[in-house]
This record gives C-alpha cells, sequence and structure tokens, in this order.
C-alpha cells in the first residue's frame, strides 16, 4: 500500500512538472544560465553578445548609440518603460529603432520598483499592481506596431525582481531576463555627486574586458546592459565608449546578436 502511495506521489508530481514545461512557450538554449527565474546569460559555449538599452526618462544617447550601430551593422536590444514610449521628444527614435530591425522590449511601464532593496523576498508591489503596469507598457507599444508575441522577452525595472515577479511575468506569457553579473556596466547611471556609488567609464570598461580575459568563458552568450541615456550630471558617458567596446571585442572573436537571437534554441 505505501508502495503504490508512492508510485501515484511520483506520478503527480511528473505530470505537475510536464504541466510547468509545457507552460513555457519559450525554447532556451543549453547552458543559458537563470536567477531568480529570469533568464541572466545565454549559451556560454558560444561568442555571442546581446547589447541591451534600457530606458525611462533619458534618451540623450539617442543619436550616438544608433549612428553606431547602424555604422557597425549591429542589431541591439530596446528596453523602454511606457513612460518613454509615450514621450513625444522620443517617438522619432523609437521609429528609427523598429525601422533598422533591432528589438524592442519592455522595462515596465512606470519603472515601479518590485521588491525591496535590502530584503528581496519582500515585495512592494501586488500582483495586480504588476499586471496593470505591464499591460499598459504594451499598449504603449501597440502604438508603434510592437506586438506582445513579438516582445516576450521582459527586462524588470531597477533591474530588480524576485521568484514571484518572475511566476507573474510568465502567467502574461512573458519571460523575465536581467543582464549578466561580473561586469559593472549596468552602473553607467551614476554620477558624482552619488560619492563612492560613481563609477568612471574607463574603469567600467577595464572591469568588461578584463572579466572576459580572465573568466574560462569569457562573455559568451552575455547580456551586457547599457542605459540609453543618463543623468545630465554624468558628463563621462558610457554610450561614447561603445565604438571601442564593440571594436575590441569583436577582435575577440565575438558576435553581436539581439536577445531573441541570443537565447533562442537552434
Amino acid at each position: 500500500m505505501k508502495t503504490l502511495l508512492k508510485i501515484n506521489l511520483i506520478f503527480i508530481l511528473l505530470c505537475q512538472f510536464v504541466l510547468i514545461t509545457d507552460a513555457q512557450n519559450i525554447s532556451f538554449p543549453d547552458n543559458t544560465l537563470i536567477s531568480h527565474g529570469a533568464i541572466i546569460r545565454g549559451d556560454t559555449t558560444k561568442k555571442d553578445i546581446a547589447l541591451v538599452f534600457t530606458a525611462d526618462e533619458f534618451g540623450d544617447g539617442a543619436a550616438f548609440i544608433t549612428k553606431i550601430l547602424k555604422n557597425r551593422k549591429i542589431h541591439g536590444s530596446f528596453f523602454f518603460t511606457g513612460n518613454f514610449y509615450r514621450d513625444p521628444a522620443f517617438k522619432p527614435v523609437i521609429q528609427k529603432l523598429k525601422k533598422d530591425g533591432h528589438y524592442l522590449g519592455s522595462h515596465s511601464d512606470k519603472h515601479l520598483l518590485y521588491c525591496a532593496w535590502e530584503k528581496r523576498d519582500s515585495l512592494l508591489v501586488s500582483q495586480e499592481e504588476f499586471t496593470a503596469d505591464l499591460q499598459n507598457a504594451y499598449t504603449e507599444m501597440q502604438k508603434f506596431g510592437i506586438k506582445k508575441e513579438d516582445a516576450l522577452f521582459y527586462l524588470p525595472p531597477y533591474e530588480w525582481y524576485n521568484d514571484t515577479i518572475s511566476a507573474w511575468t510568465k502567467e502574461m506569457g512573458l519571460q523575465l531576463i536581467n543582464f549578466t553579473p561580473g561586469t559593472r556596466s549596468n552602473a553607467d547611471y551614476t554620477y558624482p555627486e552619488m560619492g563612492n556609488k560613481y563609477l568612471r567609464s574607463d574603469s567600467i570598461m577595464q572591469s568588461i574586458l578584463k572579466f572576459e580575459k580572465v573568466q574560462p568563458n569569457g562573455l559568451n552568450g552575455f547580456i551586457l546592459l547599457i542605459h540609453f541615456g543618463t543623468d545630465s550630471r554624468r558628463i563621462d558617458k558610457l554610450y561614447n565608449h561603445l565604438p571601442a567596446l564593440i571594436k575590441e571585442l569583436k577582435n575577440r572573436g565575438y558576435d553581436f546578436l539581439k536577445i531573441n537571437e541570443l537565447l533562442q534554441a537552434d
């Protein structure tokens, strides 16, 4: 009798696993890294990188970034908030990015902080607030002809989330992603008035190239995040270093892919 109960329990668990697996509409490549339910790195055996740009209120890097990517024949992945999508000043650049074939995704609508910095499992939003905010973001994207099925990867505001946020994202038919940790590229939003938090662009560049050199898998499968624009108090903009960074990484054998190309299974 006990043996029969154990068999039934195992069967139930297996069925639940199949249901969870079937609910995932996106197939990922092997050697993909996941943290708290979000994909944070693609295939670590391939020399591919996704350049990911995020924006909420700042877009001062628009002209420079779009020009460099076009000249280098690279497609990037851009995750904007609803605030950014609905701002008339950014309409031309969004249209150009779409025309040039870049990936356009969501970074939430109002750039909400989902969970406490000091206690990650403490939620600051309800599922209803989360869902409404994200739906509003996709409504703004739809105005540019960006359909939900074309933007299934979602990058959370502040790049901060937990397992619950990942689960809620999946319930909406989306897959949460985040930047790959290890370099300091995401610190390019800092400015001198922040004191010890401020990081110069040359230091950020060194962190990227050093990581590539000393780590066994280098930057393979990396999701490298750079902000599309930053506070005017930061004069030293990391995006101005893009030409040198792209050239160096290409010399080291890396290819640049859109996020959906980096994370799609062969």
